[in-house]
């Protein structure tokens, strides 16, 4: 019985204390590489054209001295995105909802590009400190903000990605939980707004792998 609504988000079932419903963010490696080593066809085509676009723009923002850490994106936007959908099918857990997980990715990303970017970029992240233009006045203000906004940024990517996996699901569980009360002539009406809110789901976790994997680029981007 769901005590309350964000109880579907919790990881109950266990053995041993251990939570199983995480072993589903691992599914990935036993169904992802065989991907790639099946014969051609065009899921396959079509999983290569979306790699090379996203490779042309990951390389574009992070400029010419990437030295292949677009792989890197690449690769966290493939394990978001999987995930995402993994969330979508029924009775299976959607660990990208938790922070625990999106924090995870997000910490650690924004520890490396900050302790490298102050160990050779000294200079240059001196000076995102104070934008240019800035009068003599506000520069201890603009360095305030401008230190506050780069350490919130891990908890807002994890936010940010969490919070919108939790909106969907939660609303799709408000409207499954209206059926056995509602009268059959509402029932159509209600399961085609069950299909176009899954629809619109499926369009979430798309934008939202990709919104992580970019704003991780630019941020890595600034400190070169």
């Amino acid at each position: 019985m769901m005590t309350n609504l964000f109880s579907i988000f919790e990881p109950s079932s266990s053995i041993f204390s251990l939570h199983l419903n995480w072993s589903s963010t691992l599914l990935g490696i036993i169904f992802l590489p065989w991907f790639f080593w099946a014969s051609s066809s065009r899921w396959l085509f079509l999983w290569s054209k979306m790699y090379q676009l996203l490779h042309k723009e990951f390389k574009t923002i992070l400029g010419p001295s990437n030295m292949g850490i677009s792989f890197i994106f690449m690769s966290l936007l493939t394990y978001i995105l999987f995930n995402n959908f993994l969330g979508l099918v029924p009775y299976i857990f959607t660990s990208s909802s938790h922070l625990a997980m999106t924090l995870t990715l997000a910490l650690p990303l924004w520890i490396t590009f900050i302790v490298f970017g102050w160990i050779n970029h000294t200079q240059h992240m001196f000076s995102h400190l104070v934008p240019q233009g800035t009068p003599g006045a506000l520069m201890p203000f603009m360095v305030l903000i401008e230190t506050t906004s780069n350490i919130i940024r891990p908890g807002t990517l994890a936010i940010r990605l969490a919070a919108n996996m939790i909106a969907g699901h939660l609303l799709l569980t408000l409207l499954g939980n209206m059926g056995p009360i509602l009268p059959n002539s509402l029932l159509p009406i209600l399961v085609f707004s069950q299909i176009l809110l899954l629809l619109l789901e499926a369009a979430v976790a798309i934008i939202q792998s990709y919104v992580f994997a970019i704003l991780s680029t630019l941020y890595a981007s600034e400190v070169n």
